[in-house]
């Protein structure tokens, strides 16, 4: 059965990007510290990521994808990683959520689409039997949890205090309870899974 699960890195302090983050600097200033898991090292805006992911940090990577079956992110998200090239890099359906359907691609792997509730049903159809994975940005997160989507959410916290940006939780109002069921530590960042508790 389809299980919808979102994940994000933040910093220690909880933010998912710096300040300034758009195209050219999709993580925001002083980011790019937050995905040196996925690049299996640093990397600059500058000088572009040139690694991949090692260790334990594969091992999750690896994980994700061969249960992953549709993807669901948002508009900023899509538009600060400069549409990953103009191509779909994942392999599988990705439904981007927005209200601006404009500039939407006819052939590069990517579905606009207007609501969440469309975006989810969508991606579960496209999934068929595996899962679907929201990638955020965090406003995306936020309402998919919200609605009561989410079923698994994994927080990977990268080493870094960034002082400022945009914050996964900024603005969630109520609670959530989690369950603690995974964890996966690297030199870069600590892969801390829940599940949601209804």
């Amino acid at each position: 059965m389809t299980k919808i699960s979102a994940g994000i890195t933040t910093s220690l302090d909880g933010y998912i990007a710096g300040p300034n983050d758009g195209p050219g600097c999709g993580l925001g200033e002083g980011g790019e510290r937050l995905h040196y898991w996925v690049f299996g090292g640093p990397w600059t805006y500058e000088h572009g990521p040139a690694g991949q992911a090692t260790g334990a940090d594969k091992e999750f990577l690896e994980a994700g994808m061969a249960r992953g079956g549709a993807i669901i992110g948002g508009r900023n998200t899509y538009e600060a990683a400069e549409a990953w090239g103009g191509s779909n890099p994942f392999g599988v359906p990705f439904f981007i959520l927005t209200h601006r359907s404009d500039g939407a691609p006819t052939d590069a792997g990517f579905t606009f689409v207007d609501g969440l509730d469309e975006a989810v049903a969508r991606a579960r159809e496209a999934a068929r039997d595996k899962d679907v994975f929201v990638m955020g940005g965090a406003e995306v997160i936020r309402q998919a949890l919200r609605a009561g989507y989410v079923e698994e959410l994994t927080i990977s916290i990268a080493p870094v205090v960034l002082g400022g940006g945009k914050r996964l939780f900024e603005g969630f109002d109520g609670t959530m309870n989690l369950e603690h069921v995974g964890l996966l530590q690297s030199p870069f960042a600590t892969h801390i899974t829940y599940r949601v508790v209804r």
